[in-house]
């Protein structure tokens, strides 16, 4: 068998990478479209981890299958966050376009929501204790934050699942 690779790691990543983002917009247009933009619960977040992880896995998969079915656990994390950083661009610009065009009132809204949240999980909070909350999640809402921490997290959960997979399906030419 040839020892030369023949998949590009760069066009696994940007392949992989493209998919993530769009099929992540169209969850987001699916939420958008069922009203459930501003009550986004566990099960969101959840098919948002699955998805990634399936997509990775193909990715690493395909890159494996085009290199002699060889995979090292560095060529998987790189492989990996590549996809996941690639992903959460195209989801991150998705997200300042839907904030800003779509729906401008988005940060807005979210605010009362939270505000509202906060209340019912604290409804002893005096006024000083929210307004410093407040004063908090008006900080961490700007769009800069919202698209640094998209990106940050995008790339840990890339992190824990190309180091997942990667162990599973790591296969190096000593093994």
């Amino acid at each position: 068998m040839e020892n030369q690779k023949s998949t590009s790691s760069k066009q696994v990543m940007l392949n992989y990478g493209l998919i993530l983002g769009v099929v992540s917009i169209i969850l987001s247009v699916a939420i958008y479209a069922m009203g459930k933009i501003y009550d986004q619960g566990f099960g969101v977040m959840a098919a948002s981890f699955v998805i990634m992880a399936v997509i990775t896995f193909m990715g690493l998969k395909n890159f494996k299958e085009g290199n002699n079915n060889l995979l090292s656990l560095g060529e998987a994390l790189k492989i990996g966050l590549g996809i996941a950083l690639i992903g959460a661009v195209i989801s991150v610009i998705y997200n300042q376009i839907f904030i800003n065009f779509i729906e401008p009132d988005f940060m807005e809204n979210m605010m009362k929501v939270g505000q509202e949240k906060m209340l019912e999980q604290n409804p002893n909070m005096t006024d000083e204790q929210l307004e410093m909350a407040i004063g908090m999640q008006e900080k961490m809402s700007s769009p800069l934050i919202g698209a640094a921490m998209g990106i940050v997290g995008s790339l840990f959960f890339g992190f824990i699942i190309s180091l997942i997979e990667g162990l599973i399906l790591k296969r190096t030419e000593e093994d």
